[in-house]
């Protein structure tokens, strides 16, 4: 009880509803640039071992009331899996401050469902984002797109909160599936074409540790190099594809397979089951 009346008291920056992996990668990010002190944050979940961690390891305080936590703060973030985001958003609203920044990275939940679930006592301010996991380790991307009432400055503090730990770009709100199957997804769609090419390597008679470090290595150095690079991926590909040669025949491999159709009928399947899920 004590900890939850030192949290209601609390005027805080920014409060955060549910304290998940995403919400610690942001959170680490906001913190190690310095962008907001960790007193001025409060954390809010039902998960007992998450709210230890962002007490004990980022010096946060934290409740598993989300009322309590959303108290008198500034900015809010929104983090919770979409199929919780009708209750806890129906709760919040009357805690609120009035005049706060709701930024949701809940996936399928779009800005005006947050809006109108808050409750229509006055006009609720929201900035919609789609992060992605490689925040963990301060190369990640998001994208964000402002709700009907959010402003160039609310949607200049949500780019605050994110690029600490991603690159970031502003969208419309009708292309977040698009985002969402390309960067939200993409990373798995990586990791997955890096296990096959572990497999394959153990395959070809390599040790796993050594098939594991030439993958993850040439996954590392080729992502640089797309990203330092001037060149087009196409660019890229065709310098290191010789007429003839291995890559050429890897290549032609995957162009027979229908490999490129398959990864673009890939992506276009999780851009639909992200509109599935929307609310």
């Amino acid at each position: 009880m004590g900890a939850t009346r030192y949290i209601r008291r609390m005027t805080v920056q920014l409060a955060i509803v549910g304290a998940g992996n995403m919400a610690e990668a942001i959170t680490r990010g906001i913190l190690r640039a310095g962008l907001i002190p960790p007193d001025q944050i409060r954390a809010a979940d039902p998960a007992e071992p998450r709210r230890k961690l962002f007490q004990t390891e980022l010096g946060i305080a934290a409740t598993d009331d989300n009322r309590h936590a959303v108290q008198g703060a500034r900015i809010v973030l929104l983090s919770v899996k979409p199929y919780q985001a009708r209750d806890v958003l129906t709760h919040l609203g009357a805690a609120m401050d009035p005049g706060a920044l709701l930024v949701s990275i809940a996936a399928g939940i779009s800005s005006r469902f947050i809006e109108e679930t808050l409750g229509h006592s006055h006009p609720w301010r929201v900035v919609r984002t789609m992060p992605n996991t490689p925040m963990l380790v301060g190369s990640g991307m998001a994208a964000i797109a402002p709700g009907r009432n959010a402003t160039p400055a609310d949607l200049d503090t949500a780019r605050s909160l994110f690029q600490a730990a991603a690159t970031v770009i502003q969208v419309d709100e009708s292309k977040i599936d698009a985002v969402t199957a390309i960067s939200g997804s993409g990373p798995a769609y990586f990791f997955f074409l890096v296990e096959q090419l572990i497999a394959a390597g153990i395959e070809l008679g390599l040790s796993p540790a050594d098939a594991a470090t030439l993958a993850k290595q040439t996954a590392f150095g080729s992502s640089r190099m797309m990203l330092e690079s001037p060149d087009a991926p196409a660019t890229l590909r065709a310098k290191v594809t010789t007429p003839n040669g291995t890559t050429h025949a890897a290549i032609t491999h995957l162009e027979k397979c229908d490999w490129p159709a398959i990864t673009r009928q890939a992506v276009h399947a999780a851009a639909r089951r992200s509109r599935e899920l929307g609310l």
